[in-house]
């Protein structure tokens, strides 16, 4: 079995030692993705803003490892502050409504405190 990392660049993940997925197999592990643009490093405000940025990393993350969105069967999801929970909520629904996999959600500090937050997922390509 073949492991395979896939790296966006981001100087995060060179610092920390990383890779933001690792490909084993029919799994794919997506480390913690952030709001940032990681092309520019640019964090807009807001969370609706930065949770839209996550998901259309993921997506292109999870392109380049040979996944799709629908492949997602597990998510973490990390928000800063339980008040933007209901702001939110309609990127969840807009990004995994129709795929609803297992989710946990929990709020906690992030590494940076203008990071309002972060998703983590599991996709399976298999039976």
């Amino acid at each position: 079995m073949t492991r395979r990392l896939i790296s966006t660049g981001s100087p995060f993940e060179a610092q920390a030692g990383y890779s933001r997925a690792v490909v084993q197999g029919d799994w794919c592990f997506v480390s913690g993705i952030t709001g940032y643009d990681y092309a520019t490093m640019i964090l807009p405000d807001g969370i609706t803003a930065q949770a839209g940025n996550c998901f259309t990393t993921l997506a292109s993350v999870l392109e380049e490892a040979g996944f799709a969105m629908t492949d997602i069967v597990r998510v973490t999801h990390l928000v800063s502050d339980r008040s933007l929970v209901d702001d939110l909520l309609p990127v969840l629904e807009r990004n995994l409504g129709a795929i609803r996999p297992a989710a946990t959600m929990v709020i906690a500090g992030p590494m940076k405190a203008e990071m309002l937050y972060e998703v983590e997922v599991t996709a399976f390509r298999g039976m």
